[in-house]
């Protein structure tokens, strides 16, 4: 026995389908239509989900960092056992997005596969196996707050969870997918990683429906940003101990506004990226520079060092693309040349960061984004008519 799923009433499906509006208008602007700044916007908010979901489990390190790993950069200021945890779940997430495309089903081959990937650093947790013994959860005081089932029981669990994911009764993804998330959080499979591989199954779930793109309909930022509240209403839900009988409304609205709040803020970033964009292609056009460069200004102008590799990565992303060394050479030498860029070090320590006009740009397109999205939608939608109601 897992976690049951719970019946969505009126309100649940009536916050489903303004998230679910939310992200069809998201992917036709994204997806369905030409954009420069679409790849930039997506590699950015896969940074956000992977900083988010590490950020919970205590490896703490900057977007810029996070995005210089996921160019295949040394970071510049995280600890060793930071990096390796941020290259693994990389490499994990990378490969649950590539599987979006192919509808993959999920089995328990996948997950410990997923899991030797995000954990291959550490062979003390045994990456890809189910653990042997016992696990617990503690708090910040060394307290412990869950126990999870004993290990004897964990194959039949996990049996049973692969069963309720590939179940073809008609509940919505989101909620299938957080309840995925849920029973294999409270199930503890593995040693350690398991927030993470939860938190990973959960898009993969979500990746299965063959949705545009999987990596806007993530939460893991939001989760991160809102750690203290996702560890609360776990404790709500798990009240210490393997209590699959306890009810899981509270988890799925929990998730259900973390996916509102995400995709609101999605809303915003499509924004501003677009106006970034704007006046760094006018500012190109003024000063007769190569237009391919947008893409690196854009980070550029967010406070990001450039080198040439990244910046070779970042023109592949935006004009889809690749450019010779040469180029990225005589490109970054012009922007330095026309006073957009500003260069430091010598060879292959050379870093490029933006000038004072970029960082103005930044901040005025900041300046000018549309507000946050803070309301509860299971408040402010109820006083609406219920769809199909």
């Amino acid at each position: 026995m897992i976690f049951a799923t719970p019946k969505s009433d009126d309100t649940d499906l009536m916050v489903i389908a303004e998230i679910e509006r939310l992200r069809r208008d998201l992917a036709r602007y994204v997806t369905h239509r030409p954009r420069r700044w679409a790849g930039h916007l997506r590699r950015v908010s896969f940074g956000r989900a992977v900083r988010g979901s590490n950020w919970i489990e205590g490896y703490r390190a900057s977007l810029d960092d996070v995005l210089a790993t996921i160019d295949g950069e040394e970071p510049r200021d995280t600890t060793e056992e930071t990096r390796l945890a941020l290259t693994g779940y990389r490499d994990a997430m990378t490969y649950v997005l590539s599987l979006a495309e192919r509808r993959a089903a999920v089995d328990e081959s996948l997950l410990k596969s997923l899991h030797y990937m995000m954990t291959k650093h550490d062979l003390r947790i045994e990456p890809g196996h189910y653990r042997g013994g016992p696990v617990w959860v503690q708090d910040e005081n060394g307290d412990r707050v869950y126990e999870a089932p004993d290990a004897p029981l964990v194959p039949g669990l996990m049996d049973a969870l692969m069963e309720s994911i590939s179940n073809t009764e008609p509940v919505p993804v989101m909620i299938r997918a957080a309840m995925a998330h849920l029973n294999l959080a409270m199930v503890h499979p593995f040693r350690d990683g398991n927030g993470r591989m939860a938190r990973a199954l959960q898009t993969l779930v979500l990746s299965a429906e063959g949705l545009t793109s999987p990596v806007f309909s993530s939460v893991e930022e939001y989760l991160g940003r809102n750690t203290d509240a996702y560890s609360a209403v776990l404790a709500e839900v798990g009240q210490g101990s393997w209590q699959p009988g306890n009810s899981a409304r509270p988890w799925i609205r929990f998730m259900l506004r973390a996916h509102y709040h995400q995709a609101w803020t999605l809303q915003r970033r499509v924004s501003e990226t677009e106006h970034l964009f704007d006046g760094l292609s006018q500012l190109l056009d003024r000063a007769s520079l190569p237009p391919r460069a947008v893409g690196a200004l854009a980070d550029a102008a967010r406070g990001r060092r450039l080198t040439r590799p990244v910046y070779i990565r970042l023109v592949e992303i935006t004009d889809g693309e690749p450019i010779s060394n040469l180029t990225a050479s005589r490109d970054l030498r012009a922007l330095v040349d026309a006073e957009v860029l500003e260069a430091s070090g010598a060879g292959r320590g050379r870093t490029y960061a933006g000038s004072a006009e970029l960082r103005d740009l930044w901040r005025h397109v900041r300046s000018s984004r549309p507000p946050k999205s803070r309301a509860d939608p299971y408040v402010t939608l109820a006083q609406h008519s219920l769809p199909g109601v």
